[in-house]
C-alpha cells in the first residue's frame, strides 16, 4: 500500500517505522514547510494519509487530501464541534473516506469495550458515583484528550444518573473529568466508581507511542478496502 505521512512529528516518524516493517511505501511526507506537496503527484499517488497533526489544521488537511483523491486516517483531535457536521456530510453525501479515532491503541479499544461494558452495570447501582482522569505529555495542547471524552460520552450515554460530562465540577448530574499535564507520559485514562463501601477503578497506562501508531497503520490497512466514515469499532468488533 502507498502511505502519505501527515504531519512529521514524534508520532508521525513512528508510523512511518511501523509501515515500512509491515511492507508498506511512503511515497509523500508534508509537515509546516512543505505545504505545496499536498500538490505533488507524489501524494496524489498515495492510497491513504496518516494524518496526526493540531486541531487547528486537521479539518483542511482533510479537505486537501480529499481533494486529489486521497483516503485519510486521522489521529488529530479538538476538530470535531466545529466541523463535525461537515466531516459527516461529506462521508455520507460526497463520496469522501475518513477515518478517526481519538486513540488507535488496540489496548484503549479493548479499555473502552470494558469501559462500555461496566457503565452499562453500574446504572444499576447508584451508590456509585463515577469520576474520570486523564494524564498526558506537557506538549498535548487540548483538554480533556480526545480519548477521555470518547469514554465519557460512553459513560454518559449508559449512566441515566449523570446527564452530561464536565470539568472541574461538583454537580453530581454531570460526570467529572479532570486533566494532568506532565513530563512526557504518553497518556494515562482512569475511571473510578466509588461508593461508601469501596473503590473501582479501571485504568489504561500506556508505555509509548508504539500502540498509537501501530493502531493507525491497522486503521490504513482497514481504510484501503473502505470507505465513508470509520472508526475503531468497525475495525474491531467487540
Amino acid at each position: 500500500m502507498k502511505i502519505a505521512l501527515i504531519g512529521y512529528g514524534k508520532m508521525g516518524k513512528m508510523i512511518e517505522q511501523i509501515a515500512r516493517d509491515r511492507g508498506h511505501q511512503i511515497v509523500s511526507i508534508i509537515d509546516i514547510d512543505n505545504q505545496q506537496d499536498f500538490d505533488s503527484p507524489e501524494f496524489a499517488s498515495a492510497d491513504v494519509a496518516i494524518e496526526f497533526t493540531a486541531p487547528q489544521a486537521a479539518y483542511g488537511n482533510y479537505l486537501k487530501a480529499w481533494a486529489k483523491g486521497v483516503k485519510v486516517v486521522s489521529g488529530s483531535t479538538g476538530w470535531m464541534k466545529e466541523y463535525g457536521d461537515d466531516v459527516r456530510r461529506a462521508c455520507s453525501d460526497e463520496g469522501k473516506t475518513l477515518f478517526w479515532a481519538s486513540n488507535f491503541s488496540i489496548g484503549v479499544a479493548i479499555f473502552s469495550a470494558v469501559n462500555r461494558y461496566l457503565a452499562n452495570i453500574m446504572n444499576q447501582f447508584p451508590q456509585y458515583d463515577v469520576e474520570m482522569e486523564e494524564t498526558h505529555h506537557v506538549h498535548k495542547l487540548d483538554h480533556p484528550s480526545g480519548t477521555a471524552i470518547t469514554l465519557a460520552d460512553e459513560i454518559v450515554e449508559r449512566i441515566d444518573r449523570k446527564e452530561a460530562w464536565a470539568e472541574d465540577t461538583t454537580d453530581p448530574k454531570l460526570l467529572r473529568v479532570d486533566h494532568i499535564r506532565r513530563g512526557e507520559v504518553p497518556g494515562i485514562h482512569t475511571i473510578r466508581y466509588d461508593s461508601d463501601a469501596d473503590l473501582i477503578t479501571i485504568s489504561h497506562d500506556a508505555h509509548s507511542r508504539k500502540g498509537f501508531a501501530l493502531g493507525a497503520v491497522l486503521a490504513a490497512e482497514y481504510t484501503l478496502n473502505h470507505q465513508g466514515l470509520l472508526t475503531i469499532s468497525d475495525m474491531f468488533k467487540f
